[in-house]
C-alpha cells in the first residue's frame, strides 16, 4: 500500500498516556475497590456467572508495582465493526507487554474469533505494530462477527491456548462481543483453563455506555467524519437552495450518533428515536413534525433543508416495532418454512395467519420495498438489519404525501425535492483522531495491567476523559457488573446492557432547546475535516456530547 504524507505523520505521533501511566508498568498500582452488581436481573446474571459475578471495581495509580514478573504469552483479537483506533489498543497492549519483559510474545488471531478457534494467527512483533500505529481499519489481524457462545468453542479455544502456552486473551469488540468475553472467562474459570480474557470497550454506535465506560473508542473519530461530511452537505444545501436532504446515520439502535452530529452540525430536524419512545410516535407524527419544519422554512423563502435520521428509528416507533418483534419471533421459530415459500402472495398468506391484526395493518401500508427489508435475511442476533431498511426513503415519501394535502387545503405552496443518504461505513476506518489515538493506546495499556494483576472477565477502563489526557485514570470493571437479560432470537440472552440516549441527559437537553430554532432558521455549522495537528483545543477536542455530560 502507497503511504500518503498524513499516514507517515501519523506513523509518527505518539500517543499520550494518563500521567498515572507515565512512568511505566513497574509504577503502577493496583486498588480494589467495591464487590459489583449487574446492571438488572441480577439473580439471572448470578446463576449464570457463578464464578466471575460479584468480583470487585479495580483501579490503578502511581505506586510500585506487585504483579509478578513474568513472561507472558497473549493472544489478541478484532472483533464485529471496525472502529478507528483499534491498531492502537494493540500498539498500546504490545508496548506495556514488552516494557515489562521483552521475551513476552503476543498473538493476533485473524478474522476475529473464528482466528481463535482455527488457530489462525501471526506473531506480532515491532516491526508489524509500527506499520499500523495510528491507522485506522482492522486490516492488522482483520476482524469477524463469529460469536463464541458455544461450550465445544471454548474447548477448542482452550485447547489452542494450551498449545501456545497462553496466559490471557484480549478482546477487542463491542457490547456483544465482550459478552462473549464475560462468557469464556467464566466457562475458563469453571474448568480451571489458567487463561485469564480481558475485554476493551468499541464500537462507533457509542451504546457501549455506562458508569464505568464513559465513551466507547471510535465514537468520536466517526461523529467528526460524519459531521464534516453533513456540514458539506449543508453548506451544498446553502448554495444551491433546491433540496431537501435526508441523512440516515450508522447506529444501530441508539441515537448517541444522530444526537452527537446534530450538536456539531445545528440542523433543521434531527429525529432522536429514545424520544420517538417515549412520546409514541407514529410514522404520521413523525411526518408531521419534519413537514412543519418543511413549510416553516418555505414560508421564509428556503425551500431546502436537512434531516438526520437515526439508524435504528424504526424500531422506536411503536407500531413498527411491536411489528418487527412479532416477525423476528415468527421467523425464528419458522424462518426455514417462511424462506421456502415460492411468491410473494404466499408469503403474505404466511405472515397474515402469523400476525396480529394490528401488525398486519401496519405492514400493508409499508412500501413494497420496506416490506421486502423488513423480511430480509436476520442479522447474528435474529434481528431486522436495521442499516438495510431504508428509512430515510420511508419517511421522505411520508413528507411528500402529508405535503401534497397541506398544499390542496391551500397551507403550503413551496417546493420539496428530496436527497437521500446513509452514511455508516465512511466513519469506522478513519485515521483515529488525537483522542481515539491517546484512548486506544491508553485502553491496550490498561489491558496489560490487569492481566499482569491476574485479572480475568473485566473491562479495560480508562475515565475522566473529559478532562486532558494528564488527568485521566485507568482501571478495569467486571463486565458482568454491565449486564441484564435480552430477548434474542425468541431465547432470553445475557448481555452487556446497551445505552441509550438519555432525555433528560445534559447533551439531549442542549438540542432540545435549540432545534426549533435550528427547525426554521439556516444555522448550518461546518466543523471541517478531523484536525490531527494544532493547538489541544482544536486538535485533542473530544465530542460535545461528553463535554457537556460533564459540564
Amino acid at each position: 500500500m502507497d503511504i500518503s504524507p498524513l499516514q507517515q505523520a501519523r506513523y509518527a505521533y505518539k500517543p499520550k498516556l494518563p500521567r498515572m501511566l507515565r512512568n511505566g508498568v513497574g509504577s503502577v498500582a493496583v486498588i480494589e475497590g467495591d464487590a459489583t452488581e449487574a446492571a438488572s436481573d441480577k439473580e439471572k446474571i448470578k446463576a449464570l456467572f457463578p464464578n466471575t459475578y460479584g468480583m470487585k471495581e479495580v483501579y490503578f495509580e502511581e505506586g510500585e508495582s506487585t504483579a509478578p514478573k513474568k513472561k507472558h504469552v497473549v493472544g489478541v483479537i478484532l472483533s464485529g465493526g471496525q472502529a478507528p483506533g483499534g491498531h492502537n489498543v494493540i500498539a498500546g497492549l504490545y508496548d506495556a507487554l514488552k516494557e515489562d519483559n521483552e521475551e513476552s510474545v503476543l498473538l493476533g488471531f485473524k478474522g476475529g474469533p473464528s482466528g481463535l478457534v482455527d488457530d489462525n494467527y501471526i506473531t506480532l512483533t515491532g516491526d508489524t505494530i509500527d506499520k499500523y500505529r495510528n491507522t485506522g481499519g482492522f486490516d492488522m489481524i482483520g476482524s469477524g462477527r463469529t460469536k463464541l457462545e458455544k461450550e465445544e468453542q471454548f474447548k477448542v479455544v482452550a485447547e489452542v491456548a494450551q498449545k501456545h502456552g497462553m496466559d490471557a486473551i484480549v478482546i477487542i469488540g463491542g457490547d456483544d462481543s465482550n459478552t462473549n468475553a464475560a462468557v469464556l472467562a467464566e466457562y475458563f474459570k469453571e474448568n480451571d483453563v489458567p487463561v485469564q480474557v480481558i475485554g476493551c470497550p468499541k464500537t462507533i454506535d457509542g451504546d457501549l455506555k455506562n458508569d464505568d465506560i464513559e465513551i466507547s473508542f471510535g465514537f468520536d473519530t466517526a461523529t467528526k467524519v460524519y459531521s464534516e461530511l453533513i456540514g458539506n452537505i449543508e453548506r451544498d444545501a446553502n448554495s444551491a437552495k433546491k433540496y431537501w436532504h435526508f441523512i440516515k446515520l450508522m447506529g444501530r439502535s441508539a441515537s448517541h450518533i444522530a444526537l452527537e452530529c446534530a450538536l456539531q452540525t445545528h440542523p433543521n430536524v434531527c429525529l432522536i428515536s429514545e424520544e420517538v419512545e417515549a412520546k409514541q410516535m407514529g410514522l404520521t407524527a413523525i411526518a408531521d413534525y419534519i413537514a412543519e419544519s418543511v413549510m416553516a422554512r418555505a414560508s421564509l423563502g428556503f425551500n431546502f433543508g436537512v434531516v438526520i435520521v437515526p439508524e435504528g428509528l424504526i424500531e422506536f416507533v411503536p407500531e413498527v416495532r411491536k411489528l418487527i418483534e412479532e416477525i423476528n419471533e415468527t421467523l425464528a421459530k419458522r424462518g426455514d418454512r417462511f424462506s421456502k415459500l415460492p411468491t410473494w402472495d404466499e408469503k403474505l398468506g404466511f405472515l397474515t395467519a402469523a400476525l396480529s391484526v394490528e401488525s398486519m395493518k401496519v405492514f400493508n401500508i409499508l412500501p413494497y420495498d420496506i416490506q421486502e427489508e423488513l423480511l430480509m435475511d436476520r442479522d447474528p442476533h435474529g434481528n431486522v438489519q436495521v442499516s438495510k431498511v431504508e428509512t430515510e426513503k420511508l419517511l421522505s415519501n411520508i413528507v411528500r404525501n402529508r405535503l401534497n394535502q397541506k398544499r390542496q387545503e391551500g397551507k403550503y405552496s413551496g417546493k420539496y425535492n428530496p436527497m437521500h443518504h446513509f452514511f455508516g461505513y465512511e466513519g469506522r476506518a478513519a485515521f483515529p483522531s488525537n483522542f481515539d489515538a491517546d484512548y486506544c493506546y491508553s485502553l491496550g495499556y490498561t489491558a496489560f495491567l490487569l492481566i499482569s494483576y491476574g485479572y480475568t472477565g473485566y473491562l479495560s477502563s480508562v475515565r475522566g476523559l473529559a478532562k486532558g489526557v494528564d488527568e485521566w485514570k485507568a482501571g478495569g470493571m467486571p463486565i458482568t457488573k454491565m449486564m441484564d437479560i435480552e430477548r434474542r432470537g425468541g431465547e432470553d440472552k445475557p448481555v452487556i446492557k446497551k445505552a441509550l440516549v438519555d432525555i433528560n441527559g445534559k447533551p439531549y437537553k442542549y438540542f432540545a432547546e435549540h432545534r426549533e430554532h435550528w427547525a426554521r432558521e439556516t444555522c448550518y455549522c461546518s466543523s471541517g475535516a478531523v484536525q490531527y495537528f494544532g493547538p489541544p483545543e482544536i486538535a485533542d477536542r473530544t465530542t460535545l456530547t461528553l463535554s457537556l455530560e460533564n459540564s
